[in-house]
């Protein structure tokens, strides 16, 4: 992949460089990801997340490289890897989407024990790992949402 290719997809298709909260707006494009989804069965989707990210760990290793900063918050197309983990649970529908949102940006946010000390993994796999395991954090709430009844 060329760098203008690269910076693109990690900047996720440009989010990345909104001047205030671009984590949240990386995720935002998540959501529109996962919309597109809605007509894929589910084993589809799960074949999707695996597929981006191993995209993701392809482009946040270089993108690294061309900004010359580890984990530069303008890289956030881990943020939208992340999400797409969140929702692998839940059916896509309006009240999910916002439930698996709002948790996913608490987990990442929050980064509670390990999700944290991922980061300190060396290239694309540090950039990425803690967005994955918040996502994981976030997929289990939802889906204890969705046996308790509370989400479909």
């Amino acid at each position: 992949m060329n760098e203008k290719l690269i910076t693109f997809l990690a900047t996720g298709f440009g989010s990345g460089l909104a001047p205030f909260a671009p984590g949240t707006a990386g995720t935002l494009v998540g959501v529109l990801i996962c919309l597109l989804c809605i007509p894929m069965p589910w084993i589809l989707r799960l074949l999707f997340v695996f597929a981006l990210l191993a995209v993701s760990l392809y482009v946040t290793e270089h993108a690294e490289s061309i900004y010359k900063k580890k984990d530069d918050q303008r890289i956030v197309i881990d943020e939208i890897i992340g999400f797409q983990i969140t929702m692998l649970p839940a059916a896509i529908n309006v009240l999910s989407l916002c439930a698996g949102f709002v948790l996913f940006r608490f987990f990442d946010i929050l980064k509670p024990f390990p999700v944290k000390n991922l980061q300190r993994l060396r290239g694309g796999l540090g950039i990425v790992a803690d967005d994955v395991a918040a996502g994981i954090y976030a997929g289990i709430v939802l889906w204890l949402l969705k046996f308790w009844g509370l989400i479909t």
